[in-house]
């Protein structure tokens, strides 16, 4: 395998972890815990695993000892950099109770648990993918496991390798999965313990307990780095203005961090439009608004940062999707679908459409329209990360500048470029940041096994403080979870983290957002550090110090 010199110097990286997890643990149990809404419903469809104790871990004088024991690791959903550090950690934290202990890497993320498909990670092959980013050490997939019939398919094979224990790393429906997995398993006779680790760029995965998701550090500033450099090219050539599609479907974490990262001229935040009841022409004209001023002052520039799943926030787009993901509810309907050209999927849609919802689809911009029409993704939802919402947003702000100037109100000339920034930040080698969190995430996972816990997170909290300070432990995934409405039925998941419109980040971006428009305050980040003082190398984001300041 041929390294560049930055892979061969990062393979030396040592991660830093909790003190506590320095030697022998012991597991110190809470209070009893409960759903964060729903709780009847969650208690009776989890009821072995509801209501468990959040878990911490301290140092002990007492030595750990445990017979050789064999685990498997999936790697589930898309990637987020420094997942390799959280197999690494598990891999270190299991041979530190027993070296003889082995480690079975599923490949191809959950399918390969169905087909029966996972290989011995051995230290010499964990080696080379120790401090990268990417999941190729044994590959993902986004395969549900939801089914008594999968739950077995799988038993049937971590029965016949003699596999005690599952870790699933992934986003909050991996983790409900892994909930599942944990509450039918311990009814078994082959009791298979299951524990999670919270995996997302999209930073929707957290909560007290849960800092942030890993993958969220690194991500943010590989995307602030190329917007950096795009305000860079924009303040020297002052004639293009910059519509940036960011990673983001269910929550605007990644704009909201970028934006306090680079101090873009405008960032649209999803959860605001929302809770504004903003329409799609409320967006536009507070787009234009801001180009036409910045127009009379003579600079025909600017960077609008658009999070990937705008469009689902805006309430009228949002009763349009609802519309269209509840006609296809219907198998008859969904068959006639599927079998259509995109042309006669809109002519289907529009005989179905309340009027509301039909004049919102005929005001958008045709290619928009009929990327509607695409297949639904694995939730029978409207694949919105497949919606070019920036080229949208760019050709109804064009046409309201053109409307503008024949009413004498822009003078400026509007030539904009589109971006959409997704995988560029997916595999990124990992921050210090996280690949220390990863690897001690893993490490944790590994301790949870050892005390013979089932149906929890990984935690590792207090993450502002040096890493020796870090506290260790684990999160019932129960705890996180609720009823929401999915393909049109009522499902246990987890609960996404939205931003919070009353948090201090967001507050601290409302502080500052009118300046940014107007003043061409733009920050250069550069690019990820992972060598020199802890300051540049080791800061966590902007967003996890401004929620946890004291």
């Amino acid at each position: 395998m041929t390294k560049s010199a930055l892979q061969i110097a990062r393979a030396c990286y040592r991660p830093k972890m909790p003190a506590a997890l320095k030697g022998p643990v012991r597991a110190v149990k809470g209070e009893k815990t409960q759903s964060v809404a729903d709780q009847d419903e969650i208690k009776a469809k989890f009821p072995g695993t509801y209501g468990m104790p959040i878990i911490t871990f301290e140092k002990s004088d007492e030595p750990v000892s445990s017979p050789p024991i064999k685990v498997g690791v999936i790697l589930s959903g898309g990637q987020a950099p420094g997942g390799h550090n959280v197999i690494a950690g598990l891999f270190d934290g299991l041979k530190a109770v027993n070296k003889d202990s082995s480690l079975f890497g599923f490949k191809m993320g959950p399918g390969g648990l169905l087909k029966h498909e996972a290989e011995n990670l051995t230290e010499e092959f964990i080696q080379n993918y120790r401090n990268t980013g990417g999941f190729d050490i044994i590959g993902s997939d986004r395969t549900k496991l939801e089914t008594k019939e999968q739950h077995d398919t799988g038993l049937e094979y971590l029965k016949q390798k003699g596999i005690s224990a599952l870790v699933i790393i992934g986003g909050d429906d991996s983790n409900t999965n892994a909930c599942l997995l944990a509450e039918y398993y311990r009814t078994t006779e082959h009791r298979v313990q299951v524990i999670g680790c919270p995996k997302t760029i999209d930073g929707d995965l957290k909560n007290e307990q849960i800092e942030t998701s890993f993958g969220f550090d690194t991500a943010c500033k590989v995307y602030s780095e190329l917007i950096g450099n795009i305000q860079r090219d924009c303040n020297s050539a002052r004639k293009y203005w910059h519509f940036i599609k960011l990673m983001g479907r269910s929550a605007s974490h990644i704009a909201l961090e970028c934006a306090l990262q680079t101090h873009p001229n405008l960032c649209i935040i999803s959860e605001e439009a929302e809770a504004q009841n903003e329409s799609l022409d409320d967006i536009v004209d507070r787009i234009a608004t801001v180009i036409a001023k910045r127009a009379a002052d003579t600079m025909n520039f600017g960077t609008v940062l658009i999070p990937e799943g705008l469009i689902e926030f805006i309430p009228a787009t949002r009763r349009l999707l609802d519309e269209l993901n509840d006609m296809l509810a219907n198998d008859e309907d969904k068959l006639k679908f599927k079998l259509m050209t995109l042309k006669e999927r809109q002519v289907f849609a529009l005989g179905k459409l309340t009027d509301e919802s039909r004049e919102v689809y005929t005001s958008l911009p045709e290619n928009i329209a009929l990327q509607l029409m695409l297949d639904r993704d694995s939730h029978g939802n409207v694949p919105v990360s497949s919606i070019e919402t920036e080229k949208m947003l760019v050709e109804l702000v064009g046409r309201r500048l053109a409307e503008w100037t024949k009413a004498g109100k822009y003078t400026g000339n509007f030539s904009p470029q589109t971006h959409f920034f997704g995988y560029e930040g997916r595999c990124a080698d990992p921050s210090n940041y996280d690949a220390d969190y990863c690897y001690s995430l893993g490490y944790t996972a590994a301790c949870l096994i050892h005390a013979g816990e089932t149906g929890y997170m990984a935690s590792i909290r207090n993450t502002l403080a040096p890493a020796e300070e870090w506290i260790a432990g684990g999160i019932p995934i129960t705890m996180m979870m609720n009823m929401e409405k999915r393909a049109s039925e009522m499902k246990p998941v987890i609960q996404k983290a939205l931003v919070r419109l009353d948090g201090v980040p967001f507050k601290t971006f409302a502080a500052s957002r009118d300046s940014w428009a107007y003043a061409t305050d733009y920050v250069y980040p550069g690019p990820i550090q992972y060598f020199g003082p802890p300051e540049v190398c080791d800061a966590p984001t902007i967003t996890l110090q401004l929620e946890q300041q004291k």
